[in-house]
């Protein structure tokens, strides 16, 4: 019976992609850039706080602790909806999904905005990354099945750029609305956008139609043990590193309970006649493959995103405008790489300019390993330029490859599982970059006081002088003084080379997903429109 069924869905599922051809290219590309607009903005407001949270902290009275979960709020509520989108769009249709998606995004980024409490914030954010989170594996499978093969590089490109540039540019558009205007634009902002994408959506974004009988028998038990699954995972990883990991029982209890839901989930996927989350995917060789890179592209995007503010902030002393000034070369130099990309690989064996672009991503990452105190945006130019360039062209390809041999009636699920392997990549390479500079500081800053302990004349010599400084300058207790000081140059040294050592991480990381992509298998029909649609 499940298979009869799954054969009466087929062809419904199947139908946008041989339809494609004959679809009205304005409407099509009006309706996907309509599409792209909400995806661009659901991918920029995870990073669009990051360089203004001690803003947002003063404005609603929140502690350090508290604010970090206006970014993580987002995050962990936004991993549910990705993969559950895929169902909802053979459910309901891909239009219906993306408008109803759209506006419940717009409303909680005005609630966010309008937010008087911490508390009501967190809830907002985490409703906002629920509800807008279908936004974003939507525009994936429209591309991979309104598109025609030849056609898809181009989209792919267009979302290569999208995924790639709204993180890099959400801290530098929020660190100059907060400076500008006041740290609630940077949620005003969306309605703007928002209003466009519905309009553009609603009027040409018919793709496909829906499929009531998927209603029956929905899979309420797979949906719970997702949630659960999903939740605790994403809340390990976001809070594991500040709460010193399985230090703490609440982390501790919930990696128990992330590794036994994501045990039964799975069992339920692979077994329940009509899962929520189609898994076989996994059985490609491209999609098991491209979902690793994109879990590596993940942790590189967000990982890159996450560490420039970071020492900006903490070592610099920037200001979020400054911080947004430096990070700009990234978001310059994908936007840059994305008009040009699609000629330069489209006659190349996919492999290569993916090999290519996580090398240079690689290398990008390899030149901050020997950072110093004194880096701003002169120093940080190079490793932008190298690192955005090189993610653009993996990410892209990465894209191709992964959905090219999967059969249409897997898209849908498919780009939810794609979109939902680089939010945890991002998630798992934060987690990671934590724990090493926190390890990693302590750790240089015992052996900078070994060192100091050894060369005790010259440490001397220093605290004098600093000594001797501070009493001209008047200052009271000038000894003690003069050691908080030196106390404050061997931990500012140590912060630093932990900053070097999370660089070198992202950069292995990054050398292998260049391996991996070798194993792939290249789209051949990816360069050329098979016969039959040739007009």
């Amino acid at each position: 019976m499940s298979d009869a069924a799954s054969a009466a869905v087929r062809p419904a599922q199947a139908a946008p992609a041989s339809a494609a051809a004959k679809v009205d290219w304005g409407k099509l590309m009006l309706g996907f850039g309509g599409m792209v607009i909400g995806q661009f903005m659901a991918i920029l407001d995870i990073q669009i706080v990051s360089a203004s949270l001690p803003q947002i902290q003063a404005g609603i009275g929140a502690s350090a602790d508290e604010v970090s979960w206006v970014q993580t709020a987002y995050l962990v509520a936004e991993v549910v909806m990705i993969p559950l989108s895929g169902y909802l769009s053979r459910l309901w249709g891909t239009q219906r999904v993306y408008l109803a998606s759209c506006i419940g995004f717009i409303v909680m980024s005005v609630l966010t905005g309008l937010s008087t409490s911490v508390d009501m914030m967190i809830l907002t954010r985490a409703l906002q990354g629920f509800i807008g989170g279908a936004m974003i594996p939507t525009v994936f499978a429209v591309a991979f099945t309104a598109f025609p093969p030849e056609r898809r590089m181009t989209a792919s490109i267009v979302m290569g750029l999208i995924v790639t540039l709204a993180p890099t540019v959400g801290p530098t558009l929020g660190g100059h609305l907060t400076e500008m205007l006041n740290w609630r634009w940077l949620f005003f902002i969306n309605v703007f956008p928002g209003m466009l994408a519905l309009f553009l959506v609603g009027r040409y974004g018919k793709f496909d139609e829906g499929d009531p009988r998927l209603a029956k028998g929905f899979d309420w038990f797979g949906l719970a043990v997702m949630a659960i699954f999903l939740l605790s995972l994403q809340y390990v990883l976001e809070e594991g590193a500040k709460n010193s990991w399985f230090d703490d029982d609440v982390i501790l209890l919930l990696t128990i309970t992330a590794f036994a839901g994501g045990a039964v989930f799975i069992w339920r996927s692979l077994t329940y006649r009509q899962p929520i989350v189609e898994l076989r995917a996994f059985a490609n060789k491209n999609f098991l493959i491209g979902v690793t890179m994109t879990f590596v592209t993940g942790a590189s995007l967000f990982g890159g995103t996450f560490l420039l503010p970071l020492f900006l902030g903490r070592v610099r002393g920037y200001s979020s405008a400054e911080v947004g000034t430096t990070m700009l070369v990234s978001g310059l130099s994908m936007f840059l790489t994305g008009p040009t990309l699609g000629g330069l690989v489209r006659k190349l064996d996919a492999r290569i300019p993916m090999f290519v672009g996580f090398s240079m991503a690689a290398w990008g990452f390899w030149l901050g390993h020997d950072l110093t105190e004194n880096w701003g945006f002169w120093e940080f130019a190079a490793l932008q330029a190298w690192r955005g360039v090189g993610v653009m062209i993996a990410m892209t390809m990465t894209q191709t490859v992964t959905m090219a041999t999967l059969p249409p009636q897997m898209v849908k699920n498919a780009s939810g599982l794609i979109n939902l392997a680089r939010n945890t990549g991002g998630a798992v390479g934060l987690a990671l970059l934590s724990t090493t500079l926190t390890n990693q500081t302590a750790l240089h800053l015992n052996d900078l006081s070994s060192g100091v302990s050894i060369a005790s004349a010259q440490s001397q010599a220093m605290v004098g002088g600093l000594t001797q400084r501070m009493a001209q300058l008047g200052v009271a207790d000038p000894a003690g003084a003069a050691h908080k000081a030196f106390n404050g140059l061997l931990v500012k040294n140590a912060t630093v080379l932990a900053f070097g050592d999370a660089f070198t991480l992202l950069a292995l990381g990054c050398l292998i997903a260049a391996a991996a992509s070798l194993f792939a298998t290249p789209p051949k029909a990816a360069a050329a429109p098979p016969p039959s649609d040739s007009h």
